[in-house]
């Protein structure tokens, strides 16, 4: 099959319906190829994008008046510990930890909410504009509104709270290309069996994000300029813009379009991918990926890690202020500890995932709901067995720590999932699960805030992270039962010419009964 003047050297078999065609083409010399630079690239802007989205988490801690809202809900004077609740609010810096803004546990948690509002309403159209005109242009000006925007946010702080809830929906806005796009990007450039650890690797930006967040976030907000949390904006927002900027000079759309490919990595990708880069752009199949039961379970998986994640993400800041008693120079140290191990144990989950499947002892299905497994019922448990942990808070960081950590396995589970059963729709898929997923975590923080409105007590936040132990078990449950590794039907490449003559048969037969009327 000719794609673009290059052969494809491919089995003329499948081995079996929907499953992808091996590829017999060499492997580049080159140890450092265009698609790592694409791919590391993808991981710096992953990265940039869970900076942008986290940073709030902990600079809300340093922004608000804790002990001026506690003064409004002053009916339990101590907590479960024995702190009482002025301790929680001064805990080793006296009331310097107390910021400029009276905003309770529920404007916080609309406040935390606001970005996934705009994240949320951009996903599916830039997934449909990325397979007609193109991902890269989307991804990079869309990155470059939300850092732009993020310089803005301390001025519109300051000027009132729902200013502050606007830029958060326009940042969120701006970002709202970067799953879909980068999921395009990936099925464009990455052959079938580097999938596992070269998406694990870009998706586990989130979490090197989150870990360079939350404690430079912790850090700025005790010593920068302007009193200290607006440092926070500033310094990441110019980093973003000069993410932006690198990423729009540097990487192209696909393999043909880069000028300077080494012409043995191109034809390696182009053969490899069959039908997913170099090829037509076909219909999207809209009736069959509605109907397909594995895109339903990938996406019921993909919103209950959402859920789980984000109030993790959005909460454990204040989770570790109110209850933990870390003051905020360490309590964005303690809050990444879990990120720095689900980033970690992505690479090496990874690796294995690729392992398990080149070794064909495990299928892609299989291995799918393995490594899945490993990442969604770890931190259900460990939500859990946390919610016991009593007054001991260096057992319940440890406990939240391996229990994120191996949530780092979703990465070579349903995350990468969109790419085995349709590379050709990847981007497609991922922005209707990632828009979905979004919807239900942006609950989480409101959620939350509903939760534990007034006195924060252990008992409250024990129901925040029983409901998200929950949600997290039934769909890893369903992932399980529905979940497949397969190419679909429907995105078979060879049915395209076939759909095409029956559409111009029909075409012909209405245009003679036309003629005939």
């Amino acid at each position: 099959m000719p794609t673009n003047g290059l052969t494809v050297d491919r089995k003329s078999e499948m081995k079996r319906p929907g499953e992808v065609f091996e590829t017999e083409v060499a492997t580049p010399s080159a140890l450092l190829g265009s698609r790592h630079v694409v791919t590391l690239m993808l991981f710096l802007g992953m990265a940039n994008a869970y900076v942008m989205r986290t940073n709030m988490s902990v600079a809300i801690v340093a922004m608000v008046n804790h002990t001026a809202i506690t003064e409004k809900h002053d009916d339990i004077a101590t907590n479960e510990c024995g702190y009482t609740i002025s301790n929680v609010s001064n805990t080793s810096h006296g009331n310097s930890s107390d910021g400029e803004f009276v905003w309770d546990s529920t404007m916080q948690g609309y406040l935390l909410s606001s970005f996934f509002y705009g994240y949320v309403i951009t996903q599916i159209p830039f997934g449909i504009l990325a397979k007609r005109y193109g991902s890269k242009y989307f991804l990079g000006v869309g990155m470059l509104i939300n850092s732009v925007f993020g310089l803005l946010v301390p001025l519109c702080a300051r000027a009132d709270y729902y200013w502050l809830m606007a830029v958060r929906f326009i940042q969120g806005l701006g970002e709202g290309p970067i799953v879909p796009c980068t999921h395009a990007l990936l099925a464009k450039w990455i052959p079938p069996n580097e999938r596992s650890r070269m998406g694990a690797f870009v998706y586990a930006g989130a979490q090197f994000g989150t870990v360079i967040s939350m404690p430079l976030s912790g850090i700025l907000s005790e010593y920068g300029f302007d009193g200290g949390w607006p440092s926070i904006f500033y310094v990441f927002g110019a980093v973003g813009t000069i993410w932006c900027i690198a990423f729009l000079i540097m990487i192209y759309e696909d393999p043909e379009s880069h000028p300077r490919i080494a012409e043995d990595e191109k034809k390696y990708i182009l053969s490899a991918l069959w039908g997913s880069a170099g090829a037509s752009s076909p219909p999207v199949p809209w009736r069959s990926i509605v109907t397909s039961l594995p895109f339903w379970a990938i996406l019921i998986a993909h919103m209950g890690q959402n859920y789980g994640y984000e109030t993790l993400m959005t909460e454990l800041p204040t989770f570790m202020k109110q209850i933990l008693h870390f003051d905020i120079k360490s309590n964005g140290t303690v809050s990444s500890l879990p990120y720095l191990a689900m980033w970690i144990f992505s690479m090496v989950i990874s690796h294995v995932a690729d392992w398990m499947i080149s070794s064909g002892k495990f299928n892609h299905t299989i291995t799918r709901k393995i490594i899945n497994s490993i990442g969604q019922f770890g931190p259900a448990i460990a939500l859990i067995a946390a919610s016991y942990t009593g007054c001991n808070s260096w057992l319940t960081v440890a406990i939240l720590t391996v229990g994120v950590g191996l949530n780092g396995g979703i990465y070579s589970g349903f995350k990468v999932n969109h790419l085995d059963i349709s590379p050709r729709f990847a981007g497609i898929l991922m922005s209707f699960t990632n828009c979905l997923a979004n919807l239900a975590g942006l609950l989480a923080p409101i959620t939350a805030g509903y939760i534990i409105v007034g006195t924060p007590t252990q008992a409250k936040w024990r129901l925040v992270f029983m409901i998200s132990a929950g949600v997290y078990i039934v769909c890893a449950l369903l992932y399980i039962i529905f979940g497949s590794g397969q190419r679909q039907p429907w995105d078979n490449p060879d049915k395209d010419e076939e759909r095409q003559h029956e559409k111009q048969e029909l075409e012909s037969v209405k245009t003679i009964a036309e003629t005939q009327h």
